[in-house]
């Protein structure tokens, strides 16, 4: 059963092939098997899943027909969860029990979905590896030697190794996107806006978007028809019409135009990684696309324009965990002010802590206008770029990655060699765009990443693209090596 899509699934739970109750046993089963080599969930929540599967089988039972009713999914551990901890990959919320599910949460929960559990992730959402989460490192599927992306690392080997059909996931900076080139997945970050950010633990609220990890494209559509909701409760969610999703998935790739920044096939992208690009981008040409060379003359700023403004609105963000209204609070403080640092310093990584002290900085008397203001305005730059790109091309792709999956350990003594990982994916969170990143072949016998950038609101252009992609190739079927 691991090895069908949510499509498939739901296909066999409406044709009582297995019951919603067999299935969830099925994963369940499987996490516990195999989970201890990955390290992919922080909590699994076994009799929590089973009642609800048992819920699911009563309502179809009693008539009810939706399209992820008794579908087992997993949720990253930065979404509130009621009664259910929730710990952001840290110590400092190590034991926080949220009294209230975020919004995407409840969304699916009402479409009856089954939660298996909660999912590792970089700490607060700050890596590119999954190596910083106070749980342990997430290893890949792929290779266990290497790292699985992050900060959805736990998300995407959930997803690679089979314990999961779907999941959702968060990106700031290409968190969503990176693991899914690094895990040989399916990986949308939606337009800014589009999906609720109420209950998601705040890392840069400017930048932060859930997502969510799939092995194909179909399958994201149909997570995305439940993840998207207009939220009265999130004062930046965008009040548009709701879409299906899965409605155009068959649209004609021929006559779009797809632009190809030159920017992103420079110095720093594997060879071999950008052969695969490049022969993914003449299969599109191959469907009837025509292919545009265009530049994205900013794109050189976009790594040091975000780790000005991510760290700022992180130190923002963070300030609130101090030790005294909940979280983490250290033993026997001297007086407040000990409080404070001991709480802090003992509950917060060395990322975490190295971001909240570069926000800070930028955010500080005398250095505001030099450094924050700044990035602001090379981030309009940025935005501008992909605004006067789109008006004469329909999508943009290139590499969602510079290399295939690193070793673990390779990078986490350089900050900078790390965040360059995601080079290629920080533009879009910047502009507010949607992205999607779809495996393309093979380098070294690791997945690397196709990714699509689109104009706002066009998701559905992407997915359908991303669709017929995976209809001519096989690449998203492919099963990390040794799995069952």
């Amino acid at each position: 059963m691991h090895h069908l899509s949510i499509a498939e699934l739901a296909k066999g739970l409406r044709a009582k092939t297995f019951s919603s109750v067999e299935l969830t046993e099925h994963f369940l089963q499987r996490i516990k098997r195999l989970d201890g080599e990955f390290n992919s969930f922080v909590t699994v929540t076994e009799q929590e899943a089973l009642a609800q599967a048992k819920a699911a089988d009563a309502a179809r039972a009693a008539g009810k027909d939706t399209p992820l009713l008794g579908v087992p999914i997993a949720h990253k551990d930065i979404f509130c969860t009621q009664g259910v901890r929730t710990s952001c990959g840290s110590r400092m919320l190590e034991n926080f029990v949220p009294p209230y599910d975020a919004t995407i949460v409840d969304n699916y929960q009402q479409a009856g979905a089954v939660v298996l559990g909660k999912l590792n992730m970089d700490e607060f959402a700050m890596g590119s590896s999954n190596e910083t989460s106070y749980f342990g490192a997430v290893k890949n599927p792929w290779d266990t030697r290497c790292v699985p992306g992050g900060s959805s690392g736990g998300s995407a080997a959930a997803v690679a190794a089979r314990l999961t059909p779907g999941a959702t996931a968060s990106d700031t900076g290409g968190s969503i996107r990176q693991p899914a080139s690094h895990c040989g997945l399916t990986g949308l970050k939606p337009t800014y806006g589009r999906v609720s950010r109420y209950g998601m633990i705040a890392f840069a609220s400017s930048l932060d978007q859930a997502g969510v990890l799939t092995h194909s494209a179909l399958d994201a559509a149909i997570m995305l028809n439940t993840l998207v909701s207009f939220d009265p409760l999130d004062s930046t969610s965008v009040d548009a019409p709701l879409e299906d999703y899965t409605a155009d998935l068959g649209r004609d790739v021929a006559g779009m135009t797809i632009g190809v920044p030159q920017e992103y096939f420079g110095d720093g992208l594997n060879v071999e990684v950008a052969a695969k690009v490049q022969e993914a981008i003449d299969e599109f040409a191959k469907m009837g696309a025509n292919i545009k060379e265009i530049s994205l003359p900013h794109s050189e700023l976009a790594v040091p324009a975000y780790y000005v403004i991510a760290p700022a609105e992180c130190s923002a963000n963070l300030s609130r965990f101090d030790g005294v209204r909940y979280g983490y609070r250290c033993d026997n403080p001297k007086d407040l002010e000990d409080l404070y640092k001991r709480s802090r310093c003992e509950a917060f990584g060395d990322e975490v802590i190295r971001r909240i002290l570069v926000g800070t900085y930028a955010l500080s008397a005398g250095y505001f206008d030099a450094y924050y203001k700044k990035a602001q305005q090379v981030r309009r730059l940025i935005k501008q770029d992909f605004d006067q790109a789109f008006a004469d091309v329909d999508v943009i792709m290139g590499p969602t990655c510079p290399s295939p999956a690193f070793k673990l350990g390779a990078k986490g003594t350089d900050p900078v060699a790390m965040y360059l990982e995601d080079i290629y994916t920080i533009a879009t969170n910047l502009a507010g765009l949607p992205g999607l990143s779809i495996p393309c072949g093979l380098v070294e016998n690791k997945p690397v990443g196709l990714q699509l950038i689109g104009p706002a609101f066009a998701e559905q252009r992407l997915l359908g693209l991303a669709h017929q992609f995976q209809n001519t190739t096989d690449f998203h079927t492919l099963t990390a090596p040794g799995l069952e």
